[in-house]
């Protein structure tokens, strides 16, 4: 097992894929961090459909791959579509109370367990947002009311570990007020 610090620099959205397959228990494996991951109220507003036939999979594939971008989802063996399921009573009026949709930070959360996973499985990931929604749907029978909240493609990468270019830490974080207008806000 690796210390969590060493596994965070492993995961990286992945766009280049080998045509190894994935082992099934490793795609379980990843679905139980999934599973055990945080949510408000304990309501769990997920669905993960695991698309791994070769046909059907490049079919969900070509829903991903318009203007240009996510060709590569053609290379992954796996891809995840992730149901966005009903969230809870508490959850969804505590939403309503404070404006805000818990269950799409708790999908977040479930979906980076999903890949930090992955990534400790040597596996690569691509969290993915660009997609032709109702004929996913329509190819994996997932009910017209619900929405599919982002996908995931998984598989070996041939490509080594990047360099992570991210913000300093002085500016993604500050310490009890913003420097930039003397008040709480940020």
């Amino acid at each position: 097992m690796k210390p969590f610090a060493e596994l965070i620099k492993l995961r990286q959205s992945t766009r280049e894929y080998t045509n190894k397959p994935v082992e099934r228990e490793k795609i379980i494996q990843c679905l139980q961090a999934a599973r055990l991951a945080p949510s408000a109220n304990n309501s769990q507003p997920w669905k993960f459909v695991v698309v791994d036939e070769p046909q059907l999979k490049d079919q969900v594939a070509d829903c991903t791959a318009s203007l240009g971008m996510n060709k590569f989802t053609f290379q992954a063996p796996v891809l995840v579509v992730v149901v966005q399921d009903k969230e809870n009573i508490w959850s969804s009026l505590g939403g309503l109370v404070k404006d805000k949709v818990f269950c799409h930070y708790d999908i977040g959360m479930a979906v980076n367990q999903f890949c930090l996973q992955a990534a400790e499985l040597g596996l690569g990931t691509c969290i993915l947002g660009w997609f032709k929604e109702e004929k996913i749907k329509s190819l994996l029978n997932i009910n017209k009311k619900k929405r599919i909240a982002l996908m995931i493609s998984l598989g070996y990468s041939p490509a080594p570990i990047r360099e992570k270019k991210r913000k300093s830490l002085e500016e993604m974080s500050c310490w009890n007020t913003n420097p930039l207008s003397g008040s709480v806000s940020v």
